[in-house]
């Protein structure tokens, strides 16, 4: 039997839910936004408009001994909803840290929001890197040796996605899911046990062509 089921959205089933708060975190149009919906909904949007404040979505998850629900936090990157942001780390339980391939300076602020959620949360708190975007592969500024190598020195997990072509973004939530407390048991089973999550199906290699179909706007 799989250790993941089947995710997805509804009321069903409730009472006594395992809750986890995510809080996705990072500079603005780094595609936070666009990850949460491709996640959600399987659905991206060319047409970017910013989050305003903070935005709250929630999903259940039914996984083999255990349902949780999981409650993800939007928030906005612009300086001036900075202030609104460590009141929503204070209880997280997971911090995506959110950053643009094709922007530098998007990667290396990723170091003052990891600081920031090490401020409010200390060691009590999941981080994990995300370097959005691969699908701008002539414009990439940051490599996935470089992002490996930082999650490695501050001790954090990382995976690179795109939300634009789907890539990753199943295997994101998988490895959040891994790293949630009392969750020893999914963390030791092995990658290709896990099933799919309720998304369409995509090349978990994400190919050349899928990399190479544009820009991702958002």
């Amino acid at each position: 039997m799989s250790i993941l089921g089947t995710i997805f959205n509804g009321s069903e089933h409730t009472a006594a839910l395992a809750k986890y708060k995510l809080v996705f975190l990072g500079d603005q149009s780094v595609g936070k936004t666009s990850i949460i919906s491709r996640f959600m909904y399987d659905k991206f949007d060319n047409n970017y408009q910013a989050t305003i404040g903070i935005d709250f979505l929630s999903k259940t998850m039914y996984l083999e001994d255990r349902t949780v629900r999981l409650q993800l936090w939007d928030t906005a990157g612009q300086e001036r909803f900075r202030s609104l942001i460590p009141s929503y780390i204070r209880d997280s339980s997971v911090a995506v840290i959110v950053y643009d391939v094709a922007s530098r300076q998007s990667f290396l602020n990723t170091s003052n929001w990891i600081e920031e959620v090490r401020a409010e949360r200390g060691s009590d708190v999941i981080i994990m890197l995300v370097g959005n975007k691969t699908d701008l592969v002539d414009k990439r500024q940051v490599s996935v040796e470089e992002g490996e190598a930082k999650a490695r020195d501050i001790n954090v997990m990382f995976i690179e996605a795109s939300a634009k072509a789907g890539f990753n973004i199943k295997a994101l939530f998988r490895k959040i899911a891994a790293a949630l407390p009392g969750m020893e048991t999914l963390s030791s089973t092995k990658h290709e046990d896990m099933v799919d999550v309720n998304l369409k199906s995509s090349n978990s290699n994400g190919s050349q062509s899928q990399q190479e179909s544009g820009g991702c706007a958002c």
